[in-house]
């Protein structure tokens, strides 16, 4: 994989979307891959106070396709993880340590996400 440099306006693009920040949060806090039902976990967790057993089917499913649909492949087009469809894995790339300062910086500043994001 080619390393190059993330643009600041790239960062914020990223940092857009609550549920991104989200999943963007836990890749910094837990260091590895993590699979989609993880993220799906953590979003439940963070975005409706539950665990993953107390919401809906319907809403589990939203979420999921939000991820696949959305957050997971602008993330990977921006290079700061890489993702594998087959085994529902994502993995903060080398470029993902490039994003950590700012996105500790638009975490901390976010009044309704609290650090550490965990599972």
């Amino acid at each position: 994989m080619i390393n190059r440099t993330i643009e600041f306006d790239t960062v914020l693009d990223l940092c857009q979307s609550r549920r991104r920040r989200i999943v963007l949060a836990l890749f910094a806090d837990q260091q590895r891959s993590l699979t989609v039902n993880d993220l799906i976990k953590a979003i439940v967790k963070h975005d409706h106070h539950e665990s993953i057993t107390e919401v809906s089917a319907e809403v589990l499913t939203q979420i999921g396709i939000e991820l696949k649909h959305a957050h997971i492949p602008r993330m990977e087009e921006a290079g700061v993880i890489e993702y594998n469809s087959k085994r529902k894995l994502a993995e903060p790339t080398d470029q993902f340590d490039q994003l950590q300062p700012y996105l500790s910086a638009i975490i901390n500043a976010d009044p309704a996400l609290e650090f550490p994001i965990e599972l």
